[in-house]
């Protein structure tokens, strides 16, 4: 009878368990130094080994004569115990086993000596489904057990698990194996089976497993059967029968949502339905495509086709709603609305970015972006010292020697602004005079918006810095940030006009910003409490010109000289 893939090339000694070394030494050492526990608890996702090495665990602690904490496999327990007679190695499947009866009976015969071994070894498989009478009648055994008794508890959901019983294991964590071990264990299976395969299903394979070694075996079981003995499986053999398709058509795909052609995109949705591929499936090829997409950029330095700070955007919006494309009643009709969000939150408006010969995304764009949508390009001109700043801030210079801050080059010489203290006192004010929770909450939704554009080349340095505030009020034209020190917001305050700018063209808005200390912060709010409950109110206050500092004269030496003596220096 024919065995499957999985089941033939179980690992049958931890020389052949891959993507799990931190586990398999660790267990191998507490052989070698007879330090192993009464009780463990393997959990991680499914396919990664956990019932496997509690089966070679369970082998390995009964060897009589163990080499460097494995097995020897010629003693009476090594033989007895690979054996499918053997009764001291108990398997339990939890699922289907999981009432209070089953653990009582387990509790009346385990205080039985071994019959065969030196160890009775309980494998409890999914303990996560048993009840919660289960689990009490159980842990009195799992905390005193025989001398003889060895428990290993195997999961994929270990929060399931009451505190107590886990308290009282050793635990270990199983990760999901890397795409790339699952591929040379793949090479070496097809090796032995002489299975004909293209390279490119392998790699298909060990990606779509998602770190599952029984599932990517399973799969290449699958690929085995459908074609025939002497057929090479090729990639078209692999996209018709996973219900998948290919990395053109995904380019395409990526294409058409990109190009906000909302027909196009509809239509491929549909072909992909008729032609009954998985759109779940799809939908995570378009994230891992994405996803490569950028990685490329990053490591490899490779052309874009698109914005990187779009691509960036799509791959979070996407990640974020996977799980809720699993559970909606109908997939095609979410996946169809969700597309369709996301053209008209951010496609549309990313059409007007352009780049330059080195496809760097132009600091333009998001200027642009306002202009798109309809939205009055004079109010963006009102905000606070915008024209007196500005100047002092110039775009990236052709010359790589100068001192740049990402894309901008600050001046050294910006003039200080001599009444900053007093703007930000009256926009402190004026917000707290008109603050709203629910334009707090409103602005914190578009303040998260600031995430998506941290690692755009041009303005990120401006983004990250805003997102190291913490955002404390709100009204209709002001907002309150602020920054955990002193020296922080000093630092900030020099780019408040950069700041502004940034800030409102991303989350289209027109609001002035204050930059205060958290310290500042706290005082504040309590004064402002305290306002309330003696019902006094904040007036609205205009806000004064800009006094900048004067630089007359430009002297280094004689500069310093003044600071340091004051006006007994004459300066001739």
């Amino acid at each position: 009878m024919y065995q499957a893939l999985y089941r033939k090339y179980r690992p049958v000694d931890f020389d052949d368990v891959v993507g799990q070394n931190v586990i398999v030494k660790t267990l191998k050492n507490s052989i070698k130094n007879h330090t192993f526990s009464h009780a463990y608890m393997f959990f991680g996702p499914r396919g990664t080994g956990k019932t496997t090495l509690s089966k070679i665990f369970a082998r390995d602690v009964n060897c009589l004569n163990p080499i460097e904490g494995k097995s020897c496999g010629k003693c009476n327990n090594c033989l007895n115990s690979f054996s499918k007679e053997c009764v001291d190695i108990i398997e339990i499947d939890a699922a289907s086993n999981n009432g209070v009866d089953e653990i009582r009976e387990l509790r009346n015969k385990i205080s039985l000596v071994p019959s065969q071994l030196h160890y009775k070894v309980y494998i409890i498989d999914e303990v996560h489904m048993l009840s919660i009478g289960a689990f009490n009648a159980l842990l009195k055994t799992l905390e005193e057990p025989p001398e003889h008794a060895i428990f290993i508890l195997a999961t994929t959901d270990p929060q399931k698990v009451p505190e107590t019983i886990v308290s009282r294991c050793q635990c270990f964590s199983f990760k999901k194996i890397s795409s790339n071990v699952i591929l040379e264990r793949l090479k070496h299976v097809c090796d032995l089976e002489n299975i004909k395969i293209d390279d490119e299903v392998l790699q298909n394979i060990s990606i779509l497993s998602d770190g599952g070694m029984r599932d990517a075996l399973g799969l290449l079981d699958k690929m085995f059967s459908y074609c025939s003995l002497d057929e090479k499986i090729t990639m078209n053999s692999f996209v018709e029968l996973n219900g998948i398709i290919s990395n053109s058509q995904l380019s395409d795909f990526l294409h058409d949502i990109f190009s906000s052609d909302i027909a196009s995109v509809l239509q491929d949705i549909q072909d992909f339905d008729i032609n009954g591929k998985n759109l779940l499936q799809i939908m995570t090829q378009l994230l891992n495509y994405t996803r490569n997409l950028i990685v490329d950029y990053y490591i490899n330095h490779i052309n874009l086709e698109y914005s990187i700070t779009l691509l960036q955007t799509f791959v979070n919006f996407l990640n974020e709603n996977m799980f809720e494309f699993k559970k909606s009643d109908n997939v095609q009709i979410y996946i169809e609305m969700f597309l369709l969000k996301f053209i008209h939150d951010y496609c549309t408006l990313d059409n007007s970015v352009k780049f330059d010969d080195s496809n760097k995304f132009n600091v333009t764009s998001l200027k642009d972006k306002i202009s798109i949508n309809d939205v009055d390009d004079s109010k963006s001109n009102n905000v606070s010292f915008q024209s007196n700043i500005n100047s002092q801030i110039i775009e990236k210079s052709t010359d790589n020697t100068s001192n740049k801050t990402n894309n901008y080059i600050v001046e050294k010489n910006i003039p200080k602004i001599l009444n900053i203290d007093d703007i930000i006192k009256i926009r402190v004010n004026n917000t707290l005079a008109l603050a709203d929770k629910k334009l707090l909450q409103k602005e914190t939704l578009l303040f998260n918006k600031l995430k998506d554009y941290t690692f755009d080349q041009n303005f990120g340095f401006i983004v990250c810095s805003i997102l190291d505030s913490n955002l404390r009020a709100v009204s209709k034209d002001n907002i309150i940030i602020s920054f955990e020190y002193d020296s922080t917001v000093e630092q900030n305050l020099v780019l408040l006009d950069k700041m502004i700018e940034v800030y409102n063209n991303i989350t289209n808005s027109n609001k002035k910003i204050a930059i205060i200390s958290d310290k500042t912060w706290e005082k504040v709010k309590k004064e402002y409490i305290n306002n309330l409950k003696n019902n006094i109110k904040y007036e609205i206050q205009e806000e004064p010109e800009v006094i900048l500092e004067d630089f007359k004269n430009d002297d280094i030496i004689s500069n310093s000289a003044v600071k340091l003596f004051g006006d007994i220096v004459e300066i001739e």
